[in-house]
Parts: C-alpha cells; sequence; structure tokens
C-alpha cells in the first residue's frame, strides 16, 4: 500500500511515480499523520497538464479533495457495491481517525483475471511503411522498423506492448523492404495476437493506409507511427477517447523551447516588458491515435491521406478531435542521435533495476517513465 502514498509535499511527478509504481490506478495524499487529504487518478494528472501545469507543479492542485473513502471495517460485498456504483477500480479504507490504512481494488475483491489492458480497442495499426532517410546508412537495407532498441526491433517492441496490452489484432501497413518485416514478425501468433499486413502499392501517406482494412472497425482503433518508442499507457489513451465521445484523439506530448536570449516586448519603437531568457511550453503531435470507426471511414480509398488532413477536416465538427497528453517516455526514433539516446535510456532504466526483483518489461517501462519526468 504505501508506494500508493505521497505526502501533501509532493509533485506531479511523484504522483505519476506513485500511479505507475502502487499498481492501484491511484496515488493517495496523506499528511503526517498518515490522515487522507486527496486521491489522484490517471484522468486528473492529464487534465492537470492539459490546462498548463507542469510535472514539476504540487500534486494537491490536482487532487479529489474529496474522494471516495470506506470504513476499514466495511465488508467486501459493500466494498465491491461501492466501488462498482460509483465507476472506481481502487479507493482508499480509513480508520474512525480518517488515517489511510489500506487501499482496495476491484479486481482483488472480486478475483477477476486481467485480460488486457486495452482490450476495448478493437485492433491497432502500425504504419512502418517508410524509408527511414534521416537514418542512413543504417537504414539502406533495412527497413526503419526493424532497427534494434535494446536488442530487440523496434517494431517488434510495439507489437509486443500492444498484444500484452490485449488488442487482438494488429495491422501493419509496409513498402519498403516489406518482405524484411514480414518474414521477422510473421502471423504474430508468437506473440499472442494475430498480424495483418497492408501493403501499400505506393505511397498512400500517413493516414492511407486505413482505407486497405477490409473490416469495417467495431470499436475504437489505435494507430501509431512504426518509429516511435514509448511506455504509454494504452488503457488510459482508451478511456480518454471513450469519455470525450471524440471523432478521433491526438496523443501529445509536451514540448519545451528555451529562448537562450532576453526577449524584448516592443509597441512602437519603445519597449514595453523585457523576459529574461523565457521558456515556451507547446503539445505536440506524438504520432498515435485513436479512431472511432466513423474516422476510419473517412479515409478516402486507395490515395494519398495524411493524419493532419484526417485531424483539420474534423476541427470543427462534433464532438471534434480531443488531445491526450502523454506523460510517460516517449520517442521519436528518426534521427541517429535520438535513436543513440533512446538506446541509452533503456540501459540506463534496465542498470537501475539489475539485481531487483523488478527486471521485467512492465518495470522497465515504468523506469524509462521515471527517467523522463526527472
Amino acid at each position: 500500500m504505501n508506494d500508493c502514498l505521497i505526502s501533501a509535499t509532493a509533485d506531479i511527478t511523484e504522483a505519476i511515480r506513485a500511479i505507475e509504481a502502487g499498481k492501484k490506478g491511484i496515488a493517495v495524499i496523506v499528511d503526517s499523520g498518515q490522515q487522507l487529504q486527496g486521491v489522484i487518478t490517471d484522468g486528473d494528472v492529464r487534465r492537470g497538464l492539459l490546462s498548463g501545469l507542469r510535472l514539476q507543479d504540487s500534486a494537491t492542485q490536482i487532487m479529489n479533495r474529496r474522494p471516495t473513502k470506506a470504513d476499514a471495517g466495511m465488508s467486501q460485498s459493500s466494498l465491491v457495491e461501492l466501488l462498482e456504483s460509483s465507476g472506481l477500480e481502487a479507493m482508499p479504507l480509513v480508520n474512525a481517525d480518517n488515517q489511510v490504512v489500506e487501499v482496495v481494488l476491484l479486481s482483488g475483491l472480486t478475483r477477476k483475471s486481467d485480460t488486457g489492458h486495452a482490450s476495448g480497442f478493437s485492433c491497432a495499426l502500425i504504419m512502418a511503411g517508410g524509408e527511414g532517410r534521416r537514418l542512413l546508412p543504417l537504414t539502406e537495407n533495412l527497413p526503419k522498423p526493424l532497427v534494434e532498441v535494446g536488442g530487440m526491433p523496434l517494431i517488434e517492441r510495439q507489437v509486443r506492448r500492444l498484444a500484452t496490452a490485449g488488442v487482438k489484432r494488429i495491422y501493419i501497413a509496409v513498402n519498403y523492404l516489406a518482405e524484411m518485416i514480414e518474414a521477422h514478425l510473421g502471423d504474430g501468433s508468437r506473440f499472442g495476437t494475430e498480424i495483418q499486413y497492408l501493403r501499400e502499392r505506393e505511397k498512400l501517406g500517413t493516414a492511407g493506409a486505413l482505407s486497405l482494412i477490409e473490416e469495417t472497425p467495431t470499436g475504437p482503433l489505435l494507430l501509431m507511427n512504426g518509429d516511435v518508442f514509448t511506455s504509454i499507457n494504452y488503457q488510459s489513451l482508451l478511456d480518454f477517447h471513450q469519455k470525450h465521445a471524440a471523432v478521433l484523439t491526438v496523443a501529445a506530448i509536451d514540448y519545451h523551447v528555451e529562448i537562450p536570449y532576453g526577449v524584448i516586448k516592443t509597441e512602437g519603437p519603445f519597449a514595453v516588458r523585457l523576459e529574461e531568457k523565457p521558456s515556451q511550453q507547446f503539445l505536440c503531435n506524438a504520432g498515435i491515435y485513436a479512431l472511432s470507426p466513423e474516422a476510419v471511414s473517412q479515409v478516402p480509398r486507395n490515395q494519398p491521406f495524411n493524419m493532419t488532413d484526417l485531424i483539420e477536416s474534423n476541427l470543427t465538427s462534433e464532438p471534434g478531435v480531443a488531445v491526450f497528453p502523454v506523460h510517460e517516455y516517449w520517442s521519436d526514433i528518426g534521427t541517429p542521435a535520438e535513436l543513440d539516446k533512446a538506446r541509452t535510456e533503456l540501459k540506463l532504466a534496465r542498470e537501475t533495476l539489475e539485481g531487483t526483483d523488478q527486471d521485467d518489461e512492465s518495470a522497465v517501462h515504468i523506469q524509462l517513465n521515471q527517467r523522463r519526468a526527472a
């Protein structure tokens, strides 16, 4: 339980660590006397980031100050009823002094097995047809998705994470050196999923391959670029997409630009304000999307079409395009520098866990998230 608890002086980064390390889906804020102050969920974190908060800001700014809680003596059946009626997966149990004594999980009370963190996605599409020219000469005779990060091809990492998350069918759009990708991944059975290949006879852009999917998706589809190395929580993306009932949802990373000079603000010929080395914050497209069946149907068949076209055509529609802020580890393996950086960060994450009982891929990704937040 202690992994879930943080103090009232903690920042948002510490809340994220507690959510991940505690494996309860929540961070519980307590005072020095262990009394409950509030609860933070993954959704609270992302709403805070969308509102302009930064990871270094106080966690109390995003916490629910009146969370659902229960008496430590409540029966198991009553706890299950309260959690289900509240639509919650976890909540704190407190004693008569409002001190947190336990954090209970619905699945633990009902003994439900975890069937996959993103099983609500009907399928996924990985865009793997690019030539990877920025990675030459490495990609001269090797498709970029097969470039190794930490001893494993990048696209295999993507497939394994999707399969672990419960995605049962994965489409892969291929073009450049397609036969090498197909030979490596096969039909997906060794990963516990089904892989189907969409062969682009000509370049169809970053969304055109969606039109090659013969069966209309029955639910949300996950689309991601084949050069993205990330620890994103697919279930959180799906929940966010469905909560906002968006036509499509764009995952976005927080990007900071620091200007190394003093910036002068003027009115006419006169200076009115001086900002010393200001920084600007932007949300940038992360190359990961949740698409409704309606969005997929809007892609014209067998002609070049980009995700930017799909996004722009839905900006003024109802319910529109949602933006999902990514606080997890994310890297675009598009240049030698980014590739080297990702390899180094993965190596350091593994070294941190060496000799512990938490050396599986899940623990590695939590370490990557913590390194990114730091």
